[in-house]
């Protein structure tokens, strides 16, 4: 039952590719070992996912993938200012540097953006939020489950 469409209860196998729309490659398989996930058990976007749905092994294909159905629009309500004493003294604060806040249900990554006198800006949206994703995927096994 190699020859199963991508569906709801399916196994994949795949490699792909994952780029923005300037051409930045963010993750690839294909020089190394292949992915493998099963519909709906979250390591895959769930947009993603459905653009799979029909392809079979041997399938190749090329999905974009738009930011609402990728890591959503960019929030500015996601953009915060943090007071520069909740920062360990330890920490060298520079722009890009990614720092991890405990929001009482875990961790919560952010980008410092700025970094003033007494505050530090935080932005808090995901990396890839506001991006258009083009994926590339050469299906390799489709296996159903139940």
């Amino acid at each position: 039952m190699a020859n199963n469409v991508i569906g709801e209860h399916s196994r994949v196998t795949l490699h792909f590719s994952l780029q923005l729309d300037d051409g930045t490659e963010v993750d690839s398989t294909f020089e190394g070992d292949p992915a493998t996930f099963s519909v709906g058990d979250g390591s895959l976007l769930p947009g993603f996912e459905k653009a799979l749905f029909g392809l079979a092994a041997g399938d190749e294909a090329e999905i974009e993938i738009q930011p609402e159905a990728g890591f959503g629009q960019r929030n500015p309500e996601n953009i915060q200012k943090v007071r520069r004493d909740h920062f360990s003294p330890d920490i060298e604060l520079e722009p890009g540097l990614v720092v991890s806040f405990d929001n009482g249900g875990g961790e919560l990554p952010g980008v410092v953006r700025d970094i003033g006198e007494d505050e530090v800006t935080v932005d808090f949206n995901h990396p890839l939020a506001g991006q258009t994703l083009n994926f590339r995927v050469k299906i390799i096994s489709v296996d159903s489950i139940q």
